[in-house]
């Protein structure tokens, strides 16, 4: 006779901790499915949050240290919920040098928020990222997917301006 773990159940009767659980169901529950088990929290509600990591953590019978420090390891990974729009400032060696900084400091003085922040009305989140391949673009920035280039604090605000 063999000991079986007991799961621990849903969180909430939200249907898509049924997806979170057929990703870890399909992986056997095992510790090494927490990256792609991650991938699915935040795949099905935006970010991560203390709810999600402790389910994650008993389910997959790790510690929940474990789960937030791969949680918080990976710049993929959202804690917090993200805006309606998203901004990518790139800040690899090309932007940095043409600017990435002034534009960081615009976004600041005109939004109020540094990188890994939303708006207090979830309107914008502010992220960075280590280089977006857009080195002849420098400086570079990413709103909504689409990649902007050669932009000044300036143009990058009034793009951030049209946004609804």
């Amino acid at each position: 006779m063999t000991l079986q773990q007991v799961k621990p159940p849903l969180p909430s009767a939200d249907t898509r901790w049924k997806l979170v659980n057929a990703t870890m169901r399909r992986n056997g529950y095992a510790g090494h499915a927490l990256i792609e088990t991650l991938h699915s929290v935040q795949d099905a509600f935006g970010y991560l949050d203390e709810t999600s990591l402790r389910f994650v953590a008993a389910s997959l019978d790790l510690p929940l240290s474990k789960v937030f420090g791969v949680a918080t390891f990976y710049h993929i990974f959202m804690l917090k919920p993200k805006g309606r729009h998203t901004c990518v400032v790139c800040t690899g060696t090309a932007c940095y040098i043409k600017g990435a900084g002034e534009l960081l400091d615009g976004i600041r003085a005109r939004h109020d928020i540094g990188p890994g922040e939303t708006t207090q009305d979830d309107r914008l989140s502010l992220l960075t990222a280590r280089c977006v391949g857009a080195c002849g673009l420098a400086p570079a920035a990413v709103l909504n997917g689409d990649v902007l280039g050669k932009q000044t604090s300036d143009t990058l605000t009034a793009k951030l301006e049209e946004l609804d």
